[in-house]
C-alpha cells in the first residue's frame, strides 16, 4: 500500500552562525515590519554579544535529530528534513531539495508549541511561499499536513517540570520553598488576530507545569517585546514584573522560559542577563530553567506528535487538494493545528 507521506519537514525560526550575518539575518525577520532602527541596532549587538552565532540551529539540529531516531526507533524509516524561516538551510533551499528527492507529501512539525501569527501562521505561509517557488521553478509540489497541538503534551510538560526543579534545587535554601515559578513568553501584539488564542495556551502550558510541580504560585509573564513604544504588547514585561512583585515581597522566582523550545539569544539574553541585573539590583535571588531543548521527553513529544499523524492517515492519504500551480496565487493544503519575532 502506497505510504500517506513521504517524509517530515521541521519547520523553525533559524539564528545568525556569525557576525557577519547578523544583520542580513534580522533584515529577513523583519521584513515588512515597522521596528524603530534604534530597536534594530539593540537586538544586534544582543547577537554581537555572544559572538554573532545563535544556538538555536545547532539545537534545533540535535532536535531533529532525536527525532529521526524515534521514528526509526517505531519502524517508521520517513526522511526528516529541517527549514528555517530567516536563516540556512533556509525554507526554499530545503523544500527545493525535498522535492528533488522526490517528496510529495509530507508531514509538518512547527517549532512553537503555541498558536499566533508569528509562531504558527508565518510560519505557514513561508512554506507556502516556498511551494509557490517549487512551482514556478517547474517542480512538483509538496503537500504538508500539519501535527496538532501539542503544547501540553506530556513529554513536553515534563521536561519543563524537571527544568524547573532543577532550578530551584540552586537557589539558596533559605528561600527555596517560597520561589515563584514565573513563565515566561514572547510578548506579541495585542492586536495580533491570535493573542488570545497564544494566551490562552501558554496558560494550559503553564497550568499543567505548575500543578505537576504542585504549587499555586506562579505568573504569567512576557520578554522580547518589539515594535513602536505605542504599540500596545502583551504584558507584563519581566523586568517590570519582578521589580513590581519584590517591592511586594517575592522572596525568590525561578524564571522558566515555557514559550521557548531552545536557549536561544533571546533566552540568553533577555532573561540570563537582562532580568539578571534587575534581580541583582534589587536583591531577588533567581534561577532561570532550562528551555526543553533537546531533552529526551521532548523529543518524545516530537515523535509523539508525527507518529499520531501518520497513524491517523494510515488507511488512506489527506484529502486531496488543487496542486498549486499558478506561482502567483497558491493556496495552501488543508492544514491541522499545530504548533515568533525578535
Amino acid at each position: 500500500m502506497t505510504r500517506s507521506f513521504d517524509a517530515v519537514l521541521v519547520v523553525s525560526f533559524g539564528g545568525p552562525q556569525g557576525m557577519a550575518d547578523i544583520r542580513p539575518f534580522l533584515a529577513n525577520v523583519l521584513r515588512g515590519r515597522r521596528i524603530p532602527p534604534e530597536r534594530i541596532e539593540a537586538v544586534a549587538h544582543h547577537y554581537e554579544a555572544f559572538g554573532g552565532v545563535s544556538p538555536l540551529t545547532a539545537i534545533t539540529k540535535r532536535q531533529v535529530g532525536g527525532l529521526r531516531t524515534r521514528l526509526a526507533a517505531h519502524g517508521l524509516d520517513l526522511p526528516v528534513y529541517l527549514g528555517m524561516r530567516n536563516w540556512h538551510p533556509l525554507l526554499s533551499d530545503t523544500l527545493r531539495e525535498m522535492s528533488d528527492h522526490g517528496v510529495r507529501r509530507a508531514i509538518g512539525f512547527i517549532c512553537a508549541a503555541h498558536r499566533s501569527y508569528s509562531s504558527c501562521t508565518q510560519y505557514r505561509q513561508n512554506v507556502t511561499d516556498a511551494r509557490a517557488e517549487l512551482v514556478g521553478a517547474g517542480r512538483p509540489d509538496i503537500a504538508i499536513t500539519y501535527v496538532r497541538d501539542w503544547h501540553t503534551h506530556p513529554g513536553f510538560i515534563e521536561a519543563n517540570v524537571e527544568h524547573v526543579d532543577a532550578a530551584r534545587a540552586r537557589l539558596p535554601e533559605a528561600v527555596r520553598d517560597r520561589a515563584r515559578v514565573v513563565f515566561t513568553a514572547h510578548s506579541i501584539p495585542v492586536s495580533m488576530s491570535a493573542a488570545q488564542r497564544y494566551q490562552e495556551q501558554l496558560k494550559e502550558s503553564a497550568s499543567a507545569v505548575a500543578n505537576r510541580l504542585g504549587t499555586r504560585d506562579w505568573a504569567l509573564v512576557y520578554q522580547s517585546r518589539s515594535g513602536r513604544p505605542e504599540d500596545p504588547w502583551l504584558e507584563p514585561d519581566v523586568c517590570d514584573y519582578l521589580r513590581a512583585e519584590h517591592a511586594r515581597g517575592l522572596a525568590a522566582a525561578v524564571l522558566c522560559p515555557i514559550g521557548f523550545l531552545c536557549d536561544h539569544v533571546e533566552v540568553l539574553y533577555d532573561l540570563d542577563r537582562e532580568a539578571r541585573v534587575v534581580c541583582d539590583e534589587i536583591g531577588l535571588p533567581m534561577m532561570r530553567a532550562e528551555a526543553v531543548n533537546d531533552d529526551p521527553m521532548f523529543l518524545d513529544t516530537m515523535a509523539d506528535a508525527v507518529l499520531e499523524t501518520y497513524r491517523r492517515y494510515e488507511r488512506g492519504r489527506p484529502l486531496a487538494v488543487v496542486s498549486v500551480v499558478p506561482p502567483e496565487r497558491v493556496e495552501g493544503p488543508p492544514v491541522h493545528r499545530g504548533a515568533r519575532s525578535i
